[in-house]
Formats: C-alpha cells, structure tokens, sequence
C-alpha cells in the first residue's frame, strides 16, 4: 500500500516511461528547461522498485533532490548509499555514477541537471542484487 500511495502522491505529474539508459520502470517529468537564467534543467524522476539508471557522468555535475521512497547513490569505487526522503546529493562534474530504487520501494527525487550527460553501461544484476 505504501508504495502505491507513494506513485500517486509525487509532487510533480508521473510523466513518460523513459528509455533507453534506464533498468526497469522509470519516468520523468520535466519541470524546468529554460536556459535562463539558471541554466540548468530540473525533472521530476519517478523510479519503480528495482528500476535504475546507467553508469553515467555529468559535464557540469548534478543535484539531486529526494522527494520520496528510498533509493540508491553509487559513484564508482564507492559504497553505495542509502537515500531517504529529505536527502540532497550534490554529484561532481565528471563523476562516474548511478541511483535508482530500492527493491522493494518506488523512489522520487528531482534532479538539477546544467550541462550534457555521458550516458555508460547499465548497472547489472549482480551489483544490484548485492545492496
């Protein structure tokens, strides 16, 4: 019940299915793409349990802006964290990472991308399954 109250309960729309670059079932709704005069775009990303996204890096780095459910951060080399509602990560450009749901929980956040994104391999099972 709680996860289903969770996806009907995001702040902003659930938006489109994207694809490719993402595990599972994950949907963004974009809230913000003006370049001026932040110059950076925000988009509402609604993961279902399991669902993640690839390896990736960001030009300028990332924020991100956790607005329900629990997920996972991981830089490479890294453990992974643990992100709860509330939770701020601030990614540094150039920094190889991922972040999705947990298994069992569905995981919003908003994520304040400036600059281009380099999209990597997929995070496979086995590094998933070991969280």
């Amino acid at each position: 019940m709680k996860n289903e109250q969770l996806k009907n309960s995001t702040i902003f729309p659930l938006g489109e299915k994207v694809e490719p670059n993402f595990v599972g079932d994950a949907f963004l709704q974009m809230v913000f793409t003006d370049s001026e005069p932040l110059n950076t775009s925000i988009g509402n990303v609604t993961f279902a349990p399991g669902a993640r996204n690839n390896w990736h890096t960001h030009h300028v780095g990332q924020v991100l802006l956790v607005t329900g459910g629990e997920g996972w951060y991981q830089e490479e080399g890294q453990p992974a964290k643990l992100l709860k509602t509330g939770d701020v990560v601030n990614i540094p450009a150039n920094v190889k990472h991922w972040h999705g749901a947990t298994k069992d929980s569905w995981f919003v956040h908003l994520a304040l991308t400036p600059g281009e994104t380099d999209w990597l391999e997929a995070v496979d099972d086995e590094t998933y399954d070991q969280l």
